[in-house]
This record gives C-alpha cells, sequence and structure tokens, in this order.
C-alpha cells in the first residue's frame, strides 16, 4: 500500500514539475544510476553496472535531444554532454571507476548550477509578483 502511494507521488511529481524541475529531476536520477554503476563495479556485480551506466547513458541522450540548438549555451553543453556520454561508455567497457568518478563529478557540476539557477530564477519571479 505505501510502495503504491509513493509511486503515485512520484508520478505527480513528474506530471507536475515544470521543465526546469525535469531537468533538476533528470541531472538527480542520472548521478543516482551513476552511483549504482560504481557499487556494481566494486561488487562485481557486471549487470548491475551495465545496466545503471546504461540507464545514465539514456538521461545524458535525453539532455542532448532537449537542448535548443538556437541557443548559444546548447553550442557549449553539447560536447559536454556527448563527452560524459563518452566517459560513460569507456567505464561500462573497461570497469574504469575513475572514468566512472569523471562523469558523476560532472553531471554533479552541471546538477548544481542548474540547481542555482532554478533558485535564482524563482527569487526572481517572486520578487517581480512582490512588486506588481
Amino acid at each position: 500500500m505505501a510502495q503504491q502511494q509513493y509511486q503515485a507521488y512520484k508520478n505527480n511529481s513528474v506530471n507536475t514539475a515544470s521543465p526546469g524541475e525535469l531537468t533538476l529531476m533528470l541531472y538527480n536520477g542520472c548521478l543516482k544510476f551513476i552511483k549504482y554503476a560504481k557499487k556494481g563495479m566494486e561488487t562485481e556485480d557486471f549487470q548491475m553496472k551495465n545496466t545503471n551506466i546504461q540507464k545514465a547513458q539514456r538521461i545524458i541522450q535525453e539532455l542532448m535531444v532537449t537542448l535548443d540548438p538556437k541557443a548559444e549555451i546548447s553550442k557549449q553543453m553539447m560536447p559536454l554532454y556527448d563527452y560524459i556520454h563518452h566517459t560513460l561508455m569507456n567505464a561500462n567497457i573497461k570497469n574504469d571507476v575513475a572514468s566512472l568518478d569523471e562523469a558523476y563529478g560532472m553531471v554533479e557540476e552541471f546538477r548544481d548550477t542548474w540547481k542555482e539557477v532554478l533558485r535564482q530564477t524563482r527569487k526572481q519571479q517572486h520578487g517581480q509578483g512582490a512588486r506588481a
């Protein structure tokens, strides 16, 4: 019963999230899957490692697809996402924890930056709303 309620809550939070919040969820999910992949490497559970690296790669691919090709920032982000994707692939093929750690660090930096952008945006929106 509690599991069903939690799943309903999760589904609702995704369905009602803004695009910015969804991006944050993607970053957080990617980090979670990289952590699981690392645990799989450390315990020599190669199926766990492989499955979770592939999930992290799919999130990076989704982030790549959702970039606005007209935006200048997209031209800077695309090669970085491509690099993370390639690094995850290398980590999977070579069982390389260092590559996983590198990918994790980059995604974590993007996530933290994105979190700050959302915080600043909310602050501006609420600040403007108070003046009106």
